[in-house]
């Protein structure tokens, strides 16, 4: 199906990082509020791409990464981390993410990321 999926769980950011994905032409194929509907998300969308937030309820960033990459190991999935989250970064890239963004969001940053994750 493709498209890109985005899970935050502020639908606010869900909205401005969909904001910045269409304005550049990119489809955004689905959104999730945390970490168990992403992985659910995922298997069911087939996302080229996921944009995944570090901290939410239920299950973090780091282990939905961790659960997609195990069913679908050639996943492309981007980490959102708010400041000093360096640690939850590396984890994060460890677990199998392929870059990370930084909150406040910077629009060029953010496709710059998506561009190099779908290449």
């Amino acid at each position: 199906m493709g498209g890109i999926l985005i899970v935050d769980d502020a639908a606010f950011m869900r909205m401005m990082i969909k904001d910045i994905l269409t304005k550049n032409g990119y489809n955004v194929s689905g959104e999730a509020e945390n970490g168990a509907v992403a992985v659910n998300s995922y298997n069911e969308l087939k996302p080229d791409l996921v944009i995944m937030d570090i901290t939410m309820p239920e299950l973090d960033g780091i282990e939905a990464v961790r659960r997609i990459k195990s069913t679908d190991p050639s996943a492309r999935i981007i980490m959102c981390s708010a400041m000093g989250q360096q640690a939850m970064v590396i984890d994060a890239i460890q677990a199998g993410a392929r870059d990370f963004i930084v909150k406040p969001f910077q629009p060029e940053r953010v496709i710059e990321a998506v561009k190099k994750a779908l290449n």
